[in-house]
């Protein structure tokens, strides 16, 4: 018949028929709904139980108040170590060292200064420095009056910054200075603040503690000082970088004349009382 035909017209050169069977198809619908499911969704985070949340803030916090007692506590012992300890260095120079190389300065005691140099800083930097306990309060009034806040710092305060803090004007260097300066004044007698202030301050490039500084600008030794010379080493000392107390400028030396007056008057109405022995 045709049919018997046509099949034998398929059957290859070895008799086989190329007709094969296909495997049936079957969709397991289990485990498509499971892929689809895994793409749609995604793994969540966990979240945080409250309880933990605050425990970790309270070790954070407790972390911090541990560590500001402990600054205050090596700041609290600093301060007591230099009452009878000469500062070896401070944070400033320090930084100019590395940044010129070196520095200039040789630690002396007051009793080898001339008063007079003593009593001329006095009356550039902190007129009213007897009279306080750290902070001149109307010399702070006069200088917001005036929208300046140079005056206003106290001899006990440019302590403080030079030997414990840093330069600078951010709000936390201030607020330490404002806490350690009364623990400076309560601890520290004011001839001591005098003595480290001559030794620690900056008279020119490089140039720290009036010892340096009375070799640097006139070849002599502290002791030497004249009232004339002891005034423009004071007059130098807001812009030291700037200023010269050999080649005094016009400014330089009318404020040398101002503070030669100004040593003269505390010396008559006893404010130099505190730190003259």
């Amino acid at each position: 018949s045709s049919f018997c035909q046509s099949l034998e017209d398929h059957r290859d050169l070895s008799g086989k028929s190329d007709f094969r069977p296909r495997r049936p198809f079957t969709l397991n619908v289990s485990d498509a709904k499971k892929g689809a499911m895994a793409k749609r969704t995604s793994p969540k985070k966990k979240k945080t139980p409250p309880v933990q949340r605050r425990s970790i803030k309270r070790r954070v916090i407790g972390g911090l108040i541990k560590g500001f007692i402990a600054v205050a506590g090596l700041l609290l012992v600093m301060i007591l170590l230099f009452t009878m300890l000469n500062p070896p260095t401070t944070p400033y120079m320090v930084s100019e060292s590395r940044r010129l190389g070196g520095v200039n300065q040789q630690w002396i005691a007051l009793e080898h200064v001339a008063p007079v140099v003593a009593r001329s800083v006095v009356a550039a930097e902190d007129a009213n420095f007897c009279e306080h306990w750290g902070f001149d309060l109307a010399a702070i009034k006069k200088a917001i009056a005036q929208g300046s806040n140079r005056g206003a710092s106290t001899l006990s305060q440019q302590v403080v910054k030079n030997v414990y803090l840093w330069q600078g004007r951010t709000w936390v260097r201030k607020a330490l200075e404002a806490a350690l300066t009364p623990v400076v004044e309560a601890i520290w007698t004011k001839r001591r603040i005098i003595e480290v202030y001559l030794n620690v301050a900056e008279f020119g490039e490089g140039v720290f503690g009036i010892d340096a500084a009375a070799q640097h600008y006139f070849g002599v030794i502290p002791a030497e000082l004249s009232e004339l010379q002891a005034a423009q080493l004071a007059a130098i000392l807001p812009s030291p970088k700037t200023r010269s107390a050999s080649r005094p400028s016009a400014s330089v030396r009318r404020r040398s004349t101002q503070i030669r007056d100004g040593a003269a008057t505390i010396s008559k109405d006893g404010r130099s009382s505190c730190f003259e022995s």
